[in-house]
């Protein structure tokens, strides 16, 4: 359907996605058990929406703004990628995995983590990329909201990027050894990197947003800011991080999500 929205197209979109989904933690999962190691999902997670992006907009009506939700995904899903991949090289499993598999028999692990990890996520990155899906059965063009929403899209990317080399440096200097990164973005949020993400997602679903029914997937930039904010991400990291010296104070006077200046001393 020409300049309109296509149910049928949503439909084989829906499905298409789902399949990719499932093939990419699939052979995750293969890697996992070869290597030992489950942490290598982290990477596959912004890969896995490059992955959806692009077969949404090839299964589709190759509409403009498909292939820009495309794009604006594969910038943000291949830096994740690459960046988490950098950080885990010569690292051993992931505490967060390491601290899940601990409550099962080594003989079941592998098949537990199939469904908690590898299965959850890919059910999840399927209904986080919604947006793009449902873009990707319509055909009209692209105005302001679009623009918009690639501006909500930027602070994210930028607070991601900026927040990540910001970290990287601090810790790379010695003399940090042991103190708290509260510099630069890291004194407006404790977690520039995760607030990131959650703009991004904003970002495509405004995109999104701007054809009919695309502002129906509402839902899944809110179901990827709670699991940032307050489930898997922010929450979860700063039970452990709670306990350095130092963190408390900057917990006291540093926002936990969302930027704002930083609460004198």
């Amino acid at each position: 359907m020409d300049g309109g929205f296509s149910g049928g197209t949503l439909v084989a979109v829906l499905v298409a996605s789902a399949v990719t989904s499932a093939l990419a933690m699939g052979v995750t999962a293969l890697v996992a058990r070869r290597v030992g190691r489950v942490a290598v999902v982290d990477v596959t997670w912004g890969l896995v929406f490059v992955a959806i992006g692009w077969v949404a907009y090839a299964v589709g009506q190759h509409s403009g703004r498909s292939l820009l939700l495309a794009v604006l995904v594969t910038v943000w899903g291949g830096r994740l990628a690459w960046h988490i991949r950098g950080r885990a090289l010569g690292q051993g499993e992931d505490p967060r995995y390491e601290k899940m598999l601990s409550q099962k028999p080594p003989e079941e692990r592998f098949r537990y983590a199939l469904v908690r990890v590898f299965g959850t996520q890919g059910v999840a990155a399927w209904f986080v990329s919604l947006p793009l899906q449902v873009a990707a059965a319509t055909d009209s063009a692209l105005g302001w909201v679009a623009a918009l929403g690639v501006l909500v899209w930027l602070v994210g990317v930028a607070f991601e990027t900026v927040g990540d080399a910001q970290l990287k440096a601090f810790k790379a200097d010695p003399a940090n050894r042991g103190r708290v990164m509260d510099r630069g973005l890291w004194a407006w949020t404790r977690h520039p990197n995760y607030f990131g993400d959650s703009a991004v997602w904003w970002g495509l679903w405004v995109v999104a947003a701007g054809a009919w029914p695309g502002v129906l997937t509402v839902l899944s930039p809110v179901v990827m800011t709670y699991f940032l904010a307050f489930a898997t991400g922010a929450r979860l990291l700063e039970s452990e991080m709670a306990k350095r010296p130092g963190y408390p104070k900057y917990m006291e006077r540093t926002s936990m999500f969302f930027p704002r200046p930083p609460r004198r001393a």
